[in-house]
């Protein structure tokens, strides 16, 4: 990771020479211009300071909504204590309520955990048993709270932070502020539609699914919201870097058509780098939440595609309410890894890909020497610099990630179906 002044000092030093080039023997030749003077202003401007911060930081006040729920929810105790910053501190009062919020909701899912676990004890066929896994396994999100939300807190609130930063930062060497369209309004939308899917997605296992009473779902709307609400989180950081991503490279394209110079490109390098830290740093800060969430969903798709199976060699395939409940498990299941892959691999295809045409398409017999030196220095940044997103190298988040889970299930299913045919039938309906 570059260190955050490091962008600062390069975008001031860059700012600095095309300032100065104007200037000879100690006197301006030149009348400032309004644009000079607008350039001037913004260049007095600091990323570091928290006022700065507050007044560019959008992205901020667009998605504030989810941290808020996040915040209900016991799972992200981060808060905006000052200006521009986001922190965690584990004497705060959101902190404080996450815990009293986790302690009263752990024993309602203790007690409703402790059911499910006589019942899974209790079954004597195989697809019940099959069930009863899965309704436990539902509930074990609740207990890693504290080590994928708060655990992973503090960082986090950095990369959140590093947002303002950034926007600063775009706004010195553009001349604009980064804005999000519509980006408000989809994220109310989605956070209403995650309660929705948590509270339809429950009411349907409970209507197709024997054995899960209703006030067993008590226990769950908490964890499944949590669950749809980590899939749209990851969703709305995506398509912020997105977003950065074509602002930029429009930005960049005006630029290098109206002034094509080795201080404009070199800020521009600055800017890009410091955007694909952000890329980086947003898999870094989530990797646990992340990890064990794509975990979560490759445990539980095999097991309900397995149950439906053994279900369909046992009885054919006249679907029953039960297959139907555990293909919607799959479906639910399946939908929110597609999102969270795929949604990856769209932003970081747009982060270098503008930009990079851009360079392409410049001129350099019709630019200066070290205008051709920052365009090869920019080209080389964005080669070593690849646009990936890798949760602290554990998996890199692209469709590539889709591909690997379906062959791992495959395996898996076919060594479990191979166990299910080889037994007698009594023993593999009656455990």
């Amino acid at each position: 990771m570059i260190p955050d002044h490091l962008f600062e000092e390069g975008i001031n030093n860059s700012l600095l020479r095309n300032d100065m080039k104007h200037v000879q023997l100690n006197r301006v030749v030149y009348e400032k211009t309004q644009k000079d003077y607008e350039r001037e202003q913004r260049n007095l401007l600091s990323s570091q300071d928290g006022d700065t911060c507050e007044i560019h930081d959008q992205f901020y006040r667009d998605h504030k909504l989810l941290l808020v729920l996040f915040r209900a929810l016991a799972v992200m105790p981060i808060t905006r204590s000052r200006p521009g910053t986001i922190t965690f501190s584990w004497k705060s009062r959101a902190t404080a309520y996450a815990i009293f919020f986790y302690i009263v909701s752990t024993v309602v899912v203790l007690i409703v955990g402790y059911e499910r676990i006589l019942i899974l004890h209790s079954v004597k066929k195989f697809d019940d048993y099959i069930y009863s896994i899965l309704f436990v396994a539902f509930l074990v999100p609740h207990f890693w709270i504290p080590f994928v939300g708060w655990g992973v807190a503090h960082q986090v609130a950095i990369y959140k932070t590093n947002w303002g930063k950034f926007q600063v930062r775009y706004y010195r060497v553009t001349g604009e502020n980064l804005k999000f369209p519509n980006l408000k309004t989809s994220i109310v939308i989605i956070s209403v539609g995650c309660l929705l899917l948590a509270i339809c997605f429950l009411l349907s296992l409970c209507a197709l699914l024997d054995g899960f009473l209703l006030r067993h779902t008590t226990a769950y709307y908490h964890i499944i919201t949590m669950i749809n609400m980590n899939c749209a989180l990851w969703y709305i950081n995506c398509k912020g870097i997105k977003i950065a991503s074509q602002s930029l490279s429009e930005c960049f394209r005006r630029d290098v058509h109206r002034e094509c110079t080795a201080n404009m490109i070199s800020s521009y390098r600055f800017l890009w780098l410091n955007l694909s830290e952000q890329l980086q740093l947003l898999g870094n800060a989530y990797a646990r939440t992340y990890s064990t969430y794509c975990l979560f969903m490759f445990f539980n798709i095999t097991i309900a595609v397995y149950g439906a199976l053994s279900e369909i060699v046992d009885h054919g395939f006249g679907f029953s309410f039960k297959e139907i409940g555990l293909f919607v498990d799959v479906l639910y299941c399946s939908t929110l890894l597609f999102i969270f892959a795929d949604c990856s691999h769209k932003s970081t295809l747009k982060v270098a890909a503008g930009v990079t045409d851009t360079l392409l398409s410049i001129d350099v017999l019709s630019v200066d020497r070290p205008t051709q030196k920052e365009i090869d220095h920019f080209i080389q940044a964005i080669e070593m610099n690849p646009a990936v997103v890798s949760l602290k190298g554990y998996a890199y988040v692209n469709r590539e990630l889709l591909t690997s889970a379906i062959s791992t299930i495959a395996i898996y299913l076919i060594v479990l179906l191979q166990f299910k045919i080889s037994l007698p039938k009594d023993l593999s309906t009656n455990t």
